[in-house]
């Protein structure tokens, strides 16, 4: 991609939680959570740059220091306004499309972020933003969000409540009248969204994603959603763990 058509990945990341405190840099398979999800977010083809998106708190003095470490981009901004943290992040990366993910999704699929990229980049006279969670029917956990620089700008400058601005695209996709609004949705009809579980809130979901880890990582090989969801037909006590956690948290 050139310069001018810069996609850059902004991975919201926060120490603080009010159900699993510092969450993003535990660790699995001797690994922080945050840099199995940066590995599996590296194999994407369609992006230019990840950058992490984390707070002036001094909580997050840590998330600030590993990402320094492995050599990723780092911005630190507002600790409640995700939106104004994200559109800093991104205008000082001089990015024209941006890729929203959240530090909590550490089965996030390669694949998946590149499939709703393409079709963004492909429909991008035809769309502000594209996402697979509106409406929901992947796995809770492979949350792909892409929009245009000025439609973040837009929304930067005109979304004024609290939720607006602590979600960064609520009011993108809740305005379809002035944002052009695409969707990915699983083939077939499936909705998987109703059945899968692959978020990191409560210690129950760390100890789900931690056996998976443990049974499908390899070194330089990334294990992908079928993958995992064959693992789960087969490991039925894995999938028990978090599985009472899908009705709890079915609002989006």
């Amino acid at each position: 991609m050139s310069e001018k058509n810069k996609i850059i990945i902004s991975i919201q990341a926060r120490m603080g939680s009010s159900r699993l405190p510092g969450k993003v840099l535990k660790k699995i398979c001797g690994k922080q959570m945050l840099q199995l999800m940066l590995e599996r977010l590296s194999k994407c083809k369609l992006i230019d740059e990840i950058i992490i998106s984390t707070t002036n708190n001094k909580n997050d003095d840590p998330i600030f220091e590993f990402t320094k470490n492995y050599g990723y981009q780092v911005f630190r901004g507002n600790e409640q306004d995700c939106l104004d943290r994200h559109y800093q992040a991104a205008k000082n990366r001089n990015a024209k499309f941006v890729c929203k993910i959240t530090s909590d999704c550490p089965l996030i699929d390669p694949e998946i972020v590149d499939k709703v990229i393409k079709y963004f980049l492909e429909n991008k006279n035809k769309f502000d933003y594209v996402s697979n969670v509106h409406p929901t029917t992947y796995p809770d956990g492979l949350d792909v969000e892409i929009f245009s620089m000025s439609a973040l700008e837009k929304t930067w400058k005109e979304a004024k409540k609290n939720d607006e601005r602590e979600h960064t695209t609520t009011y993108m996709w809740k305005n379809p009248s002035i944002f052009k609004i695409g969707s990915i949705i699983m083939p077939n009809g499936e909705n998987l969204f109703k059945k899968e579980r692959w978020t990191v809130d409560y210690p129950e979901d760390f100890e789900f994603i931690k056996k998976i880890y443990e049974n499908l990582y390899k070194k330089d090989k990334i294990f992908l959603m079928d993958e995992i969801l064959e693992f789960l037909i087969k490991r039925k006590d894995v999938k028990k763990i978090n599985q009472h956690l899908i009705e709890k948290n079915k609002v989006h």
